[in-house]
C-alpha cells in the first residue's frame, strides 16, 4: 500500500491550496480515507474524513473552509483548503486502513504566513 501526498507549500493567510493523495495497493473505491495534520511537538489530529460512499466529516476548526473529495477513477484523495490561516500550518498526511492496519502517506508541509 502506498499513499503519496503532494500539493503543500507556502501561502499567505487567506489563500488556497489543494492537496492530493495518490494511492496504490488498495481497492480505493472501497476504502474510507482521511487527512490528518501535525504540528511539531503536537499530536496528529484528524482534519477531514470521507467514506467510500462520499460522506464527509470535518474538524470544527476547518468546517466551511476545507473540502475533502475523492476521485475513484484516479485512486486519488483531495483536500481543497480555502481561507487558510496561520494556525493551519502543519504537515498534512493522508490515511487509510486495510485489513485493520493503518497506512500513512509521507506528509506534505503546508505553511501559512500572516
Amino acid at each position: 500500500v502506498q499513499l503519496q501526498a503532494s500539493g503543500g507549500g507556502l501561502v499567505q493567510a487567506g489563500g488556497s491550496l489543494r492537496l492530493s493523495c495518490k494511492t496504490s495497493g488498495i481497492v480505493f473505491r472501497l476504502n474510507a480515507m482521511a487527512w490528518y495534520r501535525q504540528d511539531p511537538g503536537e499530536q496528529r489530529e484528524l482534519v477531514a474524513h470521507i467514506t467510500s460512499g462520499h460522506s464527509s466529516t470535518y474538524a470544527e476548526s476547518v468546517k466551511g473552509r476545507f473540502t475533502i473529495s475523492r476521485d475513484n477513477t484516479r485512486n486519488t484523495l483531495y483536500l481543497q483548503m480555502n481561507s487558510l490561516k496561520p494556525e493551519d500550518t502543519a504537515v498534512y498526511y493522508c490515511h487509510t486502513t486495510r485489513n485493520d492496519r493503518d497506512y500513512w502517506g509521507r506528509g506534505t508541509l503546508v505553511t501559512v504566513s500572516s
